[in-house]
């Protein structure tokens, strides 16, 4: 049953059907030749139950808050402040390519979405003023994975809907993580640029009366990002209300900016809805597969596979990351999320790790599937912010950052309270 799930996921998808649909397909073969029961009877139940869930109405608002934004124009004021205030370090711009994408994760829930905003603003710049095209191209190709790890996160309210885990717990574990894996791509950053100064381009410096005009810029976000994680942490508002609160703000800070049109409003409904419709489909399918899964007895075949390696709860949880690791290369990041989730973490749970520390650490792995090749969907976004140049230059220029993200994998693993300490305060 294990090798029939994992071989027929990736056969499937390297078909390139639907990833939701494969789901479903899964599911349909898992109940017709490894379930004693008619499981797919009870498909109807199953499906409505997993679409009726008031949490996932903040999936579709969060994805409307990132429109708004992206289209508005918010992004491009964004990066022209950071750039006053982290500019002057060895690689100049690239810290504001990684500023940048830290603050619109805040807001946007959405690594592509950070990714294409930034990748579009900068990307002239860099021509222009003569960076390294790898570096520069792979900072805003690892920055833009923080979407999916700062809160708001869409794939957070996706683990935490398939786990039965606290959403609010979820973006505070994520936030002390998110900011040193920042943190982290900033430092190496330096470090390259000062061991070979022709990766980074000149030092921006700017006067203190410069950087102060330019937080005028950056309070709308700001404050988007207090009211909504905010509102959470204080108990005065669930994910959902602070997601309808967060597109309420959007629209008013799209109107102090003067870009909230019906032109601007249509696109971005266009695109919520579209965005929407794709990640519901891929719940759903994998909402319906974990059913079969585990009526069909895949996690204990699993669990029992493992227990006869003799291995111990940390040599499988490696054995687990590594997984994730090559999966990653041929796998989009939501499917692997939803078609892997069903089977690992109640192995997880059962080997005594915590649940929401393990979320943590699969957004972390997931993130570098967004920058490794074949299908890491930051390389192809980046590359066509680009329209010029090799596709292998971005891959290369993701490489210090990818490394980065295994170190924090095992901070993680070290001192789980990086993530665990916040949500230990709600």
């Amino acid at each position: 049953m294990i090798a029939f799930t994992s071989f027929g996921l990736l056969g499937l998808l390297a078909l390139s059907i639907p990833v939701g649909i494969v789901l479903f397909l899964l599911a349909f073969g898992i109940d017709t030749f490894f379930s004693p029961f008619p499981l797919m009877r009870g498909l109807g139940q199953v499906v409505w139950s997993s679409s009726n869930s008031a949490t996932l109405i903040a999936i579709p608002l969060f994805v409307l808050l990132g429109e708004i934004l992206v289209r508005s124009g918010v992004a491009r004021r964004t990066y022209s402040a950071l750039e006053k205030w982290v500019a002057w370090m060895p690689g100049g711009l690239i810290h504001a390519n990684i500023a940048t994408s830290t603050m619109f994760s805040a807001t946007s829930g959405s690594s592509v979405a950070t990714a294409a905003t930034v990748a579009t603003v900068a990307m002239p710049q860099a021509k222009e003023l003569g960076y390294n095209q790898k570096l520069f191209s792979g900072a805003i190709a690892a920055g833009g994975t923080l979407g999916i790890m700062i809160p708001p996160s869409i794939n957070l309210i996706v683990y935490g809907f398939l786990t039965e885990s606290s959403i609010p717990q979820l973006f505070l574990a994520g936030l002390i993580p998110g900011l040193a894996l920042a943190g982290l791509f900033m430092l190496i950053t330096v470090l390259l640029c000062i061991f070979k100064p022709s990766l980074g381009g000149p030092k921006r410096p700017s006067s203190l009366a410069e950087k102060l005009s330019g937080l005028g810029d950056l309070l709308p976000i700001l404050g988007l990002f207090a009211a909504i994680i905010g509102s959470i942490y204080a108990g005065w508002a669930t994910p959902t209300e602070a997601a309808t609160v967060g597109v309420a703000l959007a629209l008013l800070i799209a109107a102090q900016q003067k870009a909230l049109n019906w032109e601007m409003l249509s696109e971005a409904l266009r695109g919520a809805v579209k965005t929407s419709a794709m990640i519901m489909l891929v719940v759903i399918g994998a909402y319906v597969l974990n059913f079969a899964l585990t009526a069909a007895g895949v996690s204990r075949s699993l669990q029992s596979l493992l227990g006869g390696l003799g291995l111990g709860p940390l040599e499988t949880l490696l054995v687990i990351i590594l997984m994730y690791i090559i999966l990653g290369f041929f796998i989009e990041t939501l499917s692997l999320m939803v078609a892997t989730i069903p089977i690992v973490v109640p192995i997880i749970v059962q080997l005594g790790y915590d649940k929401i520390w393990f979320g943590i650490l699969m957004i972390i792995l997931v993130e570098m599937a967004l920058i490794t090749p074949p299908v890491g969907l930051n390389l192809y976004v980046v590359q066509a912010a680009r329209k010029t140049g090799r596709f292998s230059d971005v891959m290369l220029g993701c490489i210090p950052y990818a490394l980065a993200m295994l170190a924090m994998v095992g901070l993680l693993i070290l001192m789980p309270q990086i993530a665990l300490f916040l949500p230990s305060t709600l």
